[in-house]
């Protein structure tokens, strides 16, 4: 199933007999070890001396790749206490600029590499695996004028609605809304407070949905170079008064304002029916529970236009972050550089099933020409070389392949009706400098609207002391970036 130049990714149900080696030339990066510091989701994977696939990996690139890996909650904190330290390492991961206040182009000038006399031109053909990541999640990457670093390349489409089919089936209803009101239906037909089932587990990825119904812009919108921030739509009252009709309607999980960081698992074990969630969600909730729950079928659901028809879907984030690397002479940033394009070869080389699969035997045993991971390989490939750099998406998945080609059609349906943030390439000082404590205030009123416990009116009053506080400076940075962009 074909990758295509408007976004969808290149599928696969089954991986090559005879993978093509994607180093022929042998270890491209002999010489010092590299330091990379990263974050990650999943549990730490067992270290260098005791990890076959990180042994394996590190012959193949031909240098040691020492991952420093922090928790995903605690990476923002741990890039700013490096910065202020000085002590940095060769390369480390830089989040967009929303989630990490201390990644300036400041920063970026005085203590790592304009990559641009690298990869810019036909510089770029010395790294080809670099090259193939898509254009657009090289976007970001673009600072000050020049290129400060790598892309994790993520799908545009990013991720759906799931839905869990078996469940919906069993009740008989329509898992394809056309219209709110069917959407409304849907969720009040799945939820049965006498079985621990609901339709939704989280009223912020409830409010998105409802947005992309209502045609909200995605973060931000543009219209002739002057921006609008979703929240001051009115699109965005709508969307919090139909999700404070669903909480009163019961069809949101009882804790869904109380606690955090439940809701996949909620999804995975019945008790939330519809939850959107990343691309890489669809094979993670097979693995972790298709094995457990009867039947597990996963499907998605496309926001229809309030009204009826199809509704706009919101565009992912097109990459995850950037890696930057610390100033150093010409020869070891080639060196760095050459680690990377390996860690970036695509689908269908030796190099991408030792990454995601590690060690035949060790780590995966072969079903048909797939790999499928042993227990010590579901715990050696954790290694977050996908926080470092990574080649396109793909989608693939061995151990139940019938499932890309919903993926794919899936990404296929997304991609015809994208709509994007305007602002992904932009970079606005006062957006770093404060929107995430902004962003909690607003999320907190937006959620007590949500509950019934904020009257709607109180909103317009929030909205004005956002514009006042820095709205207004934020959307006056993004349009001059806009301009200068353009």
């Amino acid at each position: 199933m074909p990758a295509t130049a408007d976004g969808v990714s290149v599928g696969h149900e089954h991986y090559p007999a005879d993978p093509v080696e994607a180093l022929p030339d042998g270890p491209p990066a002999k010489g010092p070890a590299i330091d990379i510091m990263t974050l990650i989701f999943n549990p730490v994977p067992p270290p260098a001396k005791s990890n076959t696939m990180w042994q394996a990996l590190n012959q193949q690139v031909g240098c040691d790749l020492n991952f420093e890996i922090t928790p995903v909650a605690d990476y923002p904190s741990k890039f700013a206490v490096t910065l202020a330290g000085g002590d940095l390492p060769d390369a480390m991961l830089m989040l967009p600029p929303k989630d990490n206040t201390a990644a300036t182009p400041g920063m970026l000038d005085a203590l790592f590499e304009d990559l641009t006399p690298h990869l810019s031109g036909d510089n770029i053909r010395d790294y080809p695996y670099l090259a193939n990541i898509p254009s657009a999640s090289w976007g970001p990457c673009v600072l000050n004028g020049g290129i400060y670093g790598i892309p994790m390349p993520r799908p545009v489409s990013g991720g759906p609605v799931f839905t869990r089919l078996d469940l919906i089936g069993k009740l008989g209803a329509d898992p394809n809304p056309k219209n709110w009101t069917e959407y409304f239906q849907l969720c009040k037909d799945v939820t049965d407070p006498k079985r621990n089932q609901y339709a939704m587990g989280d009223p912020i990825t409830a409010f998105d949905t409802t947005m992309q119904m209502l045609g909200g812009p995605n973060r931000w919108g543009e219209d002739g170079g002057r921006f609008t921030f979703w929240l001051e739509t009115d699109e965005a009252k709508q969307a919090m008064d139909a999700v404070r009709q669903m909480t009163k309607a019961g069809v949101m999980h009882p804790d869904a304002y109380t606690v955090t960081g439940k809701v996949k698992e909620w999804f995975g074990t019945g008790q939330v029916v519809l939850n959107p969630d990343g691309a890489a969600a669809w094979n993670d909730y097979y693995t972790t529970y298709g094995p457990t729950a009867k039947d597990f079928d996963l499907g998605y659901l496309m926001p229809p236009s309030w009204g009826g028809g199809k509704g706009g879907y919101w565009a992912g984030q097109s990459y995850y972050g950037i890696l930057i690397i610390k100033k150093a002479p010409k020869a070891r940033i080639k060196q760095i550089l050459r680690a990377m394009n390996a860690l970036a070869a695509p689908f269908g080389t030796d190099s991408y099933l030792l990454r995601k699969y590690g060690v035949r035997g060790a780590d995966h045993t072969i079903r048909g020409t797939d790999p499928i991971l042993t227990p010590q390989g579901t715990a050696e490939v954790a290694l977050p070389t996908t926080f470092a750099t990574d080649a396109p998406f793909t989608l693939y998945y061995p151990s139940k392949p019938e499932i890309v080609r919903t993926q794919y059609a899936f990404q296929k349906d997304a991609v015809e009706r994208l709509v994007r943030n305007p602002t992904e390439t932009l970079y606005s000082p006062a957006n770093a400098k404060k929107s995430a404590l902004l962003q909690k205030v607003l999320d907190d009123t937006r959620k007590g609207i949500m509950q019934g416990r904020v009257p709607l009116k109180e909103w317009d009053g929030v909205m004005r002391n956002w514009r006042k506080e820095a709205g207004d400076q934020i959307r006056a940075e993004y349009e001059k970036a806009w301009e200068t962009r353009r």
